[in-house]
C-alpha cells in the first residue's frame, strides 16, 4: 500500500495487483466516501437537528437576505417543491419566517430569524464546502481528470443520468420536480 498526501490529508493507494484487487480497492474507496457523508450528516443532525439540504437552504437564506423560493431554488440547485417543503420545516422550527411582499402580494419572501442565525453558527462546515475548497486547490487539468473519472464511475453504477444537487448528503434521494 502506498500512502501519499493531498491537501494535508493522508490518502491510501493500493498498488495494482490484479483486476480483483483493483475492483475491491475502488469499491472500498466508494464506501469510504459514502461513510464520510453519512457520518457528517449524522454530526450535523446531532449538532443542529438539520439535514444537509435544510442547512444549505438556511445558509442560502442567510446569504441572500430576503429571498423568494424561486431564487432559493436556483441558488441551491433543488426544485421549488423541495425548497418549499424545506422552508415549511424550517419555518415550523422558527428558523425562517415567510411573508408576502408589500409591492406584489403574490410574492412570498423568506428571511432568517435570530434562532436561525444561532443554529447556523453552531453548524459544522458542510462536507461539500470542504470538498470544494480542496478541489479548487487542484490544477485545472487535475480537476478535469477527476471529473471525467467520477463521471465514468457514475455511468458504471447506472447513475450517469440521475439528477443530483451539488451537496454531499446521505439522506434519502429527493425527486427533482419542475
Amino acid at each position: 500500500m502506498q500512502i501519499s498526501e493531498i491537501n494535508g490529508e493522508k490518502i491510501r493507494r493500493r498498488r495494482s495487483r490484479g483486476d480483483s484487487d483493483s475492483t475491491q480497492a475502488v469499491l472500498s474507496a466508494l464506501r469510504r466516501i459514502i461513510r464520510a457523508t453519512d457520518l457528517h450528516s449524522r454530526q450535523l443532525a446531532r449538532d443542529t437537528g438539520l439535514t444537509t439540504p435544510q442547512a444549505v437552504v438556511l445558509q442560502a437564506v442567510r446569504d441572500c437576505g430576503e429571498v423568494t423560493t424561486g431564487q432559493l431554488s436556483r441558488r441551491v440547485s433543488l426544485s421549488q417543491a423541495t425548497v418549499t417543503t424545506i422552508l415549511d420545516r424550517l419555518e415550523s422550527r422558527g428558523l425562517v419566517e415567510r411573508y408576502r411582499s408589500n409591492a406584489d402580494r403574490r410574492i412570498v419572501h423568506s428571511r432568517l430569524t435570530r434562532q436561525g442565525r444561532t443554529i447556523l453558527r453552531q453548524a459544522p462546515p458542510l462536507l461539500h464546502e470542504r470538498f470544494a475548497a480542496a478541489f479548487q486547490q487542484l490544477s485545472p487539468a487535475r480537476q478535469s481528470r477527476l471529473l471525467a473519472t467520477l463521471d465514468e464511475v457514475a455511468a458504471m453504477m447506472g447513475a450517469a443520468e440521475l439528477d443530483a444537487a451539488p451537496l454531499l448528503d446521505s439522506g434519502s434521494p429527493v425527486k427533482k420536480v419542475g
